[in-house]
């Protein structure tokens, strides 16, 4: 039986890509990591896919004429590694169907609350600024809208009264490097069902 093959699209720091790549090496993944995608060159995530010796992709979307273009060139390397799950970590792109239709029901993402509450940017700020005393981490399918894909898996993180943005979003994080590793491993043992927009899953 081939590896189930596994893509990362991140654009930042990518210390959920490195929680990934070190889950697939050592086992705790039935997976391995074939792939970065990256739009900015300069991220520190290119360092990080570098030393753990994974390929990469990084452009400039200023390269291109079109979104749709550089996702068609993204989708022809994806089809050429025969990928079977991309995960977005901190891509801070939307994309097109380009990508969003043939990868559909294999396409992920990692958002930093529980939603549908504080889609979009700045998700612990926006939880701060609403006053919550609950937010979170949700992994859904994306469906090409602001983070609005069927939901995977959510974990809950409790508000503090002294929290302040960063510290907030520190403990998200924490909390993001274990449900992501932990929902793609149940994907790639095919625990995971999508059915119109309801999931369910077979942790057995």
């Amino acid at each position: 039986m081939s590896a189930f093959k596994i893509a990362v699209m991140a654009s930042g720091s990518g210390s959920n890509f490195q929680k990934l790549a070190e889950a697939a090496r050592d086992g705790r993944i039935p997976a391995a990591i074939e792939l970065l995608v990256c739009d900015k060159p300069s991220a520190k995530v290119v360092e990080r896919a570098e030393s753990l010796g994974i390929d990469t992709f990084a452009f400039n979307p200023k390269d291109y004429p079109s979104r749709e273009a550089y996702e068609q060139e993204i989708l022809n390397k994806l089809l050429e590694l025969g990928i079977d799950l991309i995960v977005m970590a901190g891509y801070m792109r939307l994309i097109t169907p380009v990508l969003v239709e043939p990868y559909y029901g294999k396409l992920i993402n990692i958002h930093p609350s529980l939603l549908p509450s504080f889609p979009g940017l700045h998700a612990a700020r926006q939880a701060l600024a609403a006053g919550v005393k609950v937010t979170g981490v949700t992994v859904h399918y994306v469906d090409g809208g602001m983070d609005t894909g069927p939901i995977i898996a959510q974990r809950a993180v409790e508000v503090l009264g002294d929290d302040t943005e960063d510290t907030l979003y520190a403990r998200i994080q924490a909390e993001e490097h274990v449900l992501l590793p932990d929902t793609v491993r149940l994907i790639a043992e095919g625990k995971v069902l999508l059915e119109d927009r309801k999931v369910t899953i077979h942790n057995s």
